[in-house]
């Protein structure tokens, strides 16, 4: 053997870089077993060659189970580390709410400090930020307790940030969500030391996300407004204690169907980019929350103190340069318009069921008329219902002509798989996979709650449809 090869095998070969990635909006990750990853309203450290993603793992009745933490290099391919606190690290987590958890470290104590919003399991009365530690960033968390900062602010969504001079600080919504503070850390960062300030009194923010771009803080929070996603906004300082600008929209009118949870710095050989990590929650549909699927989106900067986002169904993920940039076209939510009689494929009466029939009303706007595109990496994508989080399926995975087009929870059916197959004009048909067959509305009506079926395709315009963005 070489002294090359001797040292090599001695010392070890160089870690290999992550190869580019392309992560699929509105989707939910699966880890390296092929579990869901349960990582909401969380945040991502990294240390070393891997991200870490920690973040809310809930039982079906939405109290907490446990923070869970991930490791990648590319952020696509998920490892499950470890539960990292569970309702068994203290007494008070027996029955509670833990939300939106958030790590980083303490180069001084050496320690990994994580803080969440806390509440009881019942209701939202106790307001308050907890905190854990750990010698490793993935092992387990010794529970340090619960308490409301400075003993008088109410402390609901919550987020850390850690400045380049290693002073940290925390955000989260108080007084009712009606305002939204900021506090520097004790120098250990298990306790707050000050109220910095309060941002924007009265206007209602939680969600917050900051990081720091060219010497410029940012600040991206979102509307109160319970499950259902509404517009996010962002400011700027030119220091976390100073003056901070006024609210700018960014994104459309829903966070294309998400809130924030954190922005992610991914510094390469080339770039620094950063990524929007948002969850599209369950609860808007009255899910549980560990349903909820993912939107992840590149930030841009026209200016040294302006951002904006714009909707991609897949992101593309170099961690290895840094780059990451949207890939493809489309709207976040689209309506599925019949060419024949310009009416939309619709769930009657917003019905959340299994089983629910789609037929054709006149385009109203509505959630039951919007549907989202998950792209299944196969030429196929699940249609999904804005309103109820369930898929376009067609009926017992009928083969049969006038088989009913339903709702259905996904469930990775090729009777749920569609392809968007081109006929001119901007109109697609919609084939599925399972039957070759077509969207068809039943017999031309253009009647109001006119039947939606499959059909062979014939190549008639009452199996054409435009995809209207929502």
């Amino acid at each position: 053997m070489s002294l090359l090869v001797l040292a090599a095998v001695l010392l070890g070969a160089p870690g290999a870089q992550a190869a580019p990635v392309t992560v699929t909006n509105g989707s939910q990750f699966t880890d390296t077993s092929g579990a869901l990853v349960h990582a909401h309203g969380g945040g991502m450290l990294k240390v070393g060659a891997y991200y870490y993603w920690f973040g809310e793992n809930r039982n079906a009745d939405d109290t907490f189970r446990a923070v869970s933490v991930y490791r990648s290099t590319d952020l696509k391919t998920w490892e499950f580390r470890n539960d990292v606190l569970t309702q068994s690290s203290a007494a008070e987590l027996g029955r509670a709410k833990i939300e939106r958890p958030k790590v980083i470290y303490n180069s001084s104590t050496g320690q990994y400090v994580m803080w969440m919003h806390k509440e009881n399991g019942d209701d939202y009365a106790e307001a308050r930020a907890a905190v854990a530690t750990s010698s490793t960033v993935d092992g387990g968390y010794t529970y340090r307790g619960s308490f409301r900062p400075l003993g008088a602010h109410m402390s609901r969504d919550i987020t850390l940030f850690k400045d380049d001079d290693g002073t940290a600080y925390m955000a989260s919504a108080a007084r009712e969500n009606a305002d939204l503070n900021v506090y520097r850390l004790t120098a250990d960062y298990t306790g707050v030391a000050s109220l910095v300030q309060t941002l924007w009194p009265g206007s209602y923010r939680e969600a917050p996300a900051m990081f720091k771009r060219n010497g410029v803080y940012f600040l991206v929070t979102s509307a109160a407004t319970s499950w259902q996603p509404n517009q996010q906004k962002y400011a700027t300082a030119t220091s976390v204690t100073g003056a901070w600008s006024g609210l700018t929209n960014v994104g459309d009118s829903t966070g294309y169907g998400s809130q924030t949870a954190y922005v992610l710095p991914v510094q390469g050989s080339q770039a620094t980019s950063y990524l929007y990590l948002g969850d599209r929650w369950a609860g808007a549909w009255n899910r549980p929350v560990d349903e909820s699927r993912y939107v992840w989106l590149p930030l841009s900067f026209p200016s040294a103190t302006t951002m904006s986002m714009s909707w991609y169904p897949q992101v593309s993920v170099d961690t290895a340069t840094g780059v990451v940039a949207g890939v493809g076209s489309g709207s976040a939510y689209e309506s599925l318009v019949a060419r024949h009689s310009g009416k939309c494929a619709d769930v009657p009466s917003s019905a959340k069921d299994d089983g629910t029939a789609i037929k054709q009303y006149a385009c109203n706007g509505g959630w039951n008329q919007q549907w989202s595109e998950l792209d299944l990496g196969n030429g196929y994508v699940n249609l999904i219902a804005r309103h109820s989080g369930k898929c376009l399926d067609i009926s017992d995975a009928s083969t049969a002509d006038g088989a009913a087009a339903v709702q259905w929870t996904c469930n990775g059916g090729t009777n749920q798989q569609w392809q968007a197959q081109a006929v001119g004009g901007g109109y697609v048909r919609w084939v599925a996979r399972h039957s070759g067959k077509c969207l068809d509305v039943v017999s031309a009506s253009t009647a109001d709650g006119a039947a939606v079926k499959q059909y062979p395709c014939t190549g008639v315009t009452n199996q054409q449809w435009l995809r209207r963005a929502a």
